[in-house]
This record gives C-alpha cells, sequence and structure tokens, in this order.
C-alpha cells in the first residue's frame, strides 16, 4: 500500500511539473505576441487560442498535486476542533466523497475528450487544431486527481490503522496561516 501512495504522490509531482512548464510556455508564447506586435507588427496567429488551451490543461493537470499540498481551499474551522482521530475519520468521508467526485469528472470529462476523437472536431481559428489533443488534459487531470484522493485515503486509512495521529498536524500552521 505504501507503494501505492508514493507512485501516485509521483504522479501528482509530475502532473504539478508539467503544469508549470505549461504556464512557462503560455508566458513564452505571449511575450513572444507582445515582442512581434511591438517591434515587427506581426502576430503568431494563434497566442491567444493556445494560452487558452494550456490554462485548461494546466489547472486540471494540478488538480493532483494540488490536493497532494494541501492547496484546495479548505473549511477547517470545524475541523479544528476536532479529536486527532476524529479529523482523520472526517477526512476520510472527505476523500471517499472527493473519489465519488472524480469519478464522475474522470467519466465526464473522457466523454468529452472521446467524442472529439471520433468526430475529428477541429477549432474554428486560424490553427484548425484536433480539439481532441488539448481536451486530452481534462480527463488526464481528472485521472490524476482520482488517483491523488485515493492516496489521499489510503494514507489516512493507515493513520486509522495504526492509531499514529502525532502524524495530523495543524494545517492552518503547516501551511503558515
Amino acid at each position: 500500500m505504501v507503494e501505492i501512495v508514493k507512485f501516485f504522490d509521483k504522479l501528482s509531482d509530475f502532473g504539478g511539473r508539467l503544469a508549470g512548464v505549461l504556464m512557462i510556455v503560455g508566458l513564452a508564447m505571449i511575450v513572444i505576441e507582445i515582442l512581434l506586435r511591438s517591434l515587427f507588427h506581426g502576430t503568431l496567429y494563434i497566442t491567444e487560442e493556445y494560452t487558452g488551451y494550456l490554462m485548461s490543461a494546466l489547472t486540471f493537470i494540478a488538480y493532483g498535486y494540488t490536493l497532494k499540498e494541501k492547496g484546495h481551499i479548505r473549511m477547517t474551522l470545524v475541523r479544528q476542533s476536532l479529536s486527532p482521530k476524529t479529523k482523520v475519520v472526517v477526512d476520510v468521508f472527505c476523500y471517499a466523497v472527493g473519489i465519488v467526485f472524480s469519478v464522475v469528472l474522470l467519466y465526464v470529462t473522457f466523454g468529452y475528450f472521446w467524442s472529439s476523437v471520433l468526430s475529428g472536431t477541429r477549432s474554428m481559428q486560424i490553427s484548425r487544431t484536433y480539439l481532441a489533443i488539448p481536451q486530452f488534459f481534462m480527463p488526464f487531470g481528472s485521472l490524476l486527481l482520482l488517483l491523488q484522493f485515493v492516496a489521499e485515503l489510503l494514507k489516512s486509512c493507515r493513520i486509522l490503522r495504526t492509531g499514529s495521529y502525532k502524524e495530523i498536524v495543524d494545517e492552518s500552521a503547516e501551511l503558515g496561516r
């Protein structure tokens, strides 16, 4: 079980790094577009379209990493007053709900991606981009989120099983809030 959790954590880390690379690529495209327009009165024609694709892709790909790093918005007011064991039980419930949500999200985004694959849909922009390519990142990111929810659930179940509640830390203090 520990190996599975480490593997899922590494996948989420990969997603976080990939999202960072996509953000840099988008930034580079914008800078190049600005330079082309300012200095040469030209354009790439695809900057607006592709930076939109990149923003969507990096958002989905970073979901799992953000969950792993406890970066999603969390309601901690009630959780702070709970005992360590109760905190873990609440976490198990929340991760189970997250798994259900992620399965639905994966199903919907994969259906969206697959319909583009089957129909060969292309963008209406000048690039005529095959839309399955940017849409692929939605189910991929949803899968990374699902796997990270499973990893977090397994971590919490291990804490419940071993009774090592000292691993539960005050998230607000840990995150510098």
